[in-house]
């Protein structure tokens, strides 16, 4: 039997501070960019959850030297510029999309012999467009089950191919794999970005990376030229505070009347998620770059106005503003977010089913590639959540106003954000 977790209603004092945990995004991407580093790379602040781990299982299971120090959120890894120690291994990703990703597109350009396995739900995400062009490049994978998915056996002799053109309309996820990785190639590489998110939110993360950890790339509109002959090279590298997170106890502020601090988030992060803050402040937040992290106040006691708002740059806070919705005082229309079907779970039929047994008006608006969602009573029921984390988190929010919400497998959390149920009984206590 599943566990269920009821939420009670915010009762509190209007002010709100939490701290959450680092980054997913940034965690991932530092794990591939300290693994493929020329020598040792400390990464502080790093973010312990399902996915992160499932990341470090697989180098360890490569044969990378890896310390890992939970206690102090802190992970080295020594990086031999490149090489794969064991170069005939079997990793499994588990639900991890970024591993899922990043190293399929490592071990091909890095060449070797491997099994990669994964959980049931990351056998259901796509990985054909990345299969495809590194079949394409000369790499043999062979899927064990269904075409195109996990889990598959990949051997390659490493790759010679110096231009890829890949559609970012999917998943960003396969161009970051492929910018991170370029420098393994010997030629370089030069990739040709297609799609309408080109410019997308994490491609901005991985790209900002890479500088950081001393790759310099060039830009030629949606062209990126990945130099050759370089190593990524810093010893110690800290992770920013997950803004993704965050953004569920700033949309506290509208739903609940409340001013809200998170810690250490500051307006100058790397991360897409960012922007959710400007979406709260059209539904007439304001926000303040403070010493201790980013405040934001609502000042309506709960009173907004329904947007309509493009979030395909921000896209994992689509469900966010969508559990506000409901309580604004018109609709709100959120566009150009069909790639999200493609995610943990379909999370546009997600979203719309269980808005609609709360009792609420919803519907796709295929025409604007998203959703809309009219204002309403709540019936409070128990959330299916879809194995999706973000779905338990954010309608966790409802049940803030409202009481009487109940989130089925709450422990789904786990894969980015382990205590943000206690947290939330911090909050409500």
């Amino acid at each position: 039997m599943k566990e269920v977790y009821t939420v009670r209603k915010y009762t509190g004092k209007k002010q709100i501070e939490v701290e959450v945990p680092g980054s997913k995004s940034i965690t991932n991407r530092a794990l591939m960019l300290a693994a493929l580093s020329d020598g040792k790379c400390t990464l502080n602040g790093v973010l312990f959850s399902d996915d992160s781990r499932a990341f470090l299982s697989c180098l360890i299971d490569l044969g990378f030297e890896v310390i890992i120090e939970e206690d102090k959120k802190r992970v080295t890894i020594y990086g031999l510029a490149g090489n794969i120690p064991n170069r005939n291994a079997e990793i499994n990703v588990r639900s991890a999309g970024t591993a899922a990703r990043f190293l399929t597109t490592m071990l091909a350009f890095a060449g070797g012999n491997y099994t990669l396995n994964s959980s049931e739900q990351m056998k259901k995400r796509p990985m054909e467009p990345l299969l495809s062009i590194l079949r394409q490049s000369g790499v043999s994978i062979h899927c064990l089950e269904e075409e195109g998915h996990f889990p598959f056996r990949l051997s390659s002799n490493g790759v010679t191919i110096e231009e890829i053109a890949i559609d970012t309309n999917i998943s960003s996820q396969f161009a970051s794999s492929l910018l991170m990785a370029g420098i393994l190639l010997p030629k370089g590489l030069r990739i040709q970005m297609l799609g309408n998110r080109v410019k997308g939110a994490y491609i901005r993360t991985t790209l900002s990376m890479m500088e950081q950890f001393g790759i310099k790339f060039t830009q030629d509109g949606s062209i990126y030229t990945v130099p050759n002959g370089c190593h990524y090279n810093v010893e110690t590298y800290n992770i920013e505070p997950d803004v993704s997170g965050a953004c569920y106890f700033y949309a506290m502020a509208p739903l609940l009347g409340a001013s809200v601090l998170v810690k250490n988030v500051h307006y100058n992060s790397i991360q897409g998620d960012i922007k959710f803050l400007d979406v709260l402040e059209q539904l007439g937040c304001v926000t303040e770059d403070t010493e201790q992290g980013i405040r934001v106040s609502g000042v309506n006691n709960g009173i907004f106005n329904g947007i309509t708002i493009d979030m395909n740059n921000f896209s994992d806070q689509t469900m966010t503003l969508a559990v506000l919705a409901p309580f604004a005082n018109s609709p709100t229309t959120i566009e150009n977010i069909s790639h999200i079907r493609h995610q943990e779970t379909d999370r546009i039929n997600a979203i719309l089913q269980e808005l609609t047994k709360l009792g609420i008006q919803c519907e796709e608006v295929k025409e604007q590639k998203g959703i809309r969602i009219y204002p309403g009573i709540i019936h409070p029921e128990t959330i299916e959540t879809y194995e999706d984390h973000r779905m338990a988190m954010a309608f966790t929010l409802i049940g803030l106003r409202v009481g009487g919400i109940k989130i089925s497998n709450p422990n789904c959390c786990a894969k980015t954000f382990e205590n943000y149920f206690k947290l939330i009984d911090k909050i409500t206590e």
